[in-house]
């Protein structure tokens, strides 16, 4: 479980320690990023010597936050506190794009006391 901002985020069908009290729906978040021309000059020089290609790296993380604060906010505008069985999807649209999805169920979870 991930708390952010007191927004609860599970991988897991439910909350320990909490009980799911309304399900709202099922949301989502979704981006699709690109990678500069700069950035893949770099990553392809840098692949092919081997190792970490550093400025994918840093891409995929900054689209994973936003495609995971995207669906936060989903699930806020039904008045969910949390989302369980998050999940993240990406597929390739081309060659230099890649689409991230982040979703789950909405759920209002109260502490059990």
């Amino acid at each position: 479980m991930v708390r952010v901002e007191e927004f609860i985020l599970a991988s897991s069908n439910y909350v320990p320690g909490y009980e799911i009290v309304d399900t709202k729906g099922f949301v989502y978040g979704l981006t699709v990023r690109s990678r500069g021309v700069g950035g893949q000059i770099g990553a392809g020089i840098r692949s092919m010597f081997g190792g970490e290609i550093k400025e994918y790296v840093s891409m995929m993380e900054d689209t994973r936050d936003e495609a995971l604060q995207r669906a936060i906010d989903h699930a806020q505008e039904y008045g969910a506190n949390a989302i369980i069985s998050i999940r993240y999807d990406s597929n390739d649209i081309s060659d230099v794009m890649q689409e991230i999805l982040a979703y789950g169920t909405a759920v209002v979870a109260r502490k059990i006391e």
